[in-house]
């Protein structure tokens, strides 16, 4: 049985879709709220794949964009089917948009790169390290335990039945500032040594001196071809960031291939984890 991925790229997909459409039918987004009796802003989170529509929604809005081909209405109606679907962190209550926007992302790819240099990557990380983490850096997220349920059920799914191919690149800071007691990080560091196969890990060591990764954490998904186009996605103190337009993705794509340059090949990388592990 395939994975479920959820609400997130289907959204993305008809938004997508409805944009085109409405372009070519020379029509404004402010029009095309008059004509459904809506806010403006609702049209752009609609074509921005922010949120839902309504089934009746979905085909006034065919019928004044003229796009009357069945092909194309079958798909788009079952975008909107599989766009009101619960995603499956919907069980853990509200969650911020952006972050059940990466949910969805992390569902639906077949492959994640991620670059962090300063913390160990969510769908790695352990427990205890998950919850002291949350206590130091995120103080307003009182719940560390939900927190912690809710990336345990990540690990659960992304790392399951077939899983993505991940590959991982983490900052030696990210292995050498401590997260809790020394028998946290050790634990945690230990835990990076039994990795499943379709996960792969290397360090950039202080040793390499000045390199991009020192401008931020980045990550790459790519997905079906039949789905969406790669995404990559940075986490800021403002804001998450959501990148898909070709040059800035391009960019994106450079930047991440030049830290893996730099980086320690996966052998070493796990050596030089093993050593830290028995200084810890």
């Amino acid at each position: 049985m395939p994975k479920p991925i959820g609400p997130t790229i289907p959204r993305w997909q008809l938004g997508e879709q409805l944009a085109r459409l409405r372009d070519e039918a020379d029509l404004s987004q402010a029009e095309m709220a008059k004509r459904l009796g809506c806010s403006v802003s609702k049209i752009q989170k609609i074509e921005a794949g922010d949120v839902g529509i309504v089934r009746a929604e979905l085909l006034a809005m065919l019928d004044a964009y003229d796009a009357t081909e069945d092909p194309l209405r079958t798909e788009l109606l079952e975008l909107q089917r599989l766009g009101k679907q619960r995603g499956w962190w919907s069980t853990f209550g509200q969650l911020p948009t952006p972050f059940a926007t990466l949910l969805g992302m992390e569902s639906a790819a077949t492959s994640i790169s991620v670059f962090e240099p300063t913390i160990v990557y969510g769908l790695l990380q352990t427990r205890e390290y998950t919850t002291e983490l949350i206590r130091a850096a995120q103080p307003e997220l009182a719940d560390a335990d939900r927190q912690w349920r809710i990336r345990h059920a990540r690990q659960q799914l992304v790392l399951g039945d077939d899983p993505p191919a991940i590959q991982v690149i983490l900052d030696e800071a990210a292995l050498r500032r401590p997260v809790g007691s020394p028998e946290v990080m050790r634990a945690q560091l230990e835990s990076l040594l039994s990795l499943p196969r379709h996960v792969t890990l290397q360090v950039v060591p202080y040793e390499a001196g000045a390199y991009p990764g020192q401008l931020g954490s980045l990550a790459i998904f790519e997905f079906p071809e039949r789905l969406h186009s790669p995404v990559a996605y940075a986490e800021t103190q403002a804001g998450n960031l959501y990148i898909e337009k070709e040059e800035d993705l391009h960019r994106c794509m450079v930047r991440f291939d030049r830290i893996m340059d730099t980086a320690l090949s996966i052998s070493d990388s796990s050596a030089f984890i093993a050593r830290i592990a028995q200084q810890t």
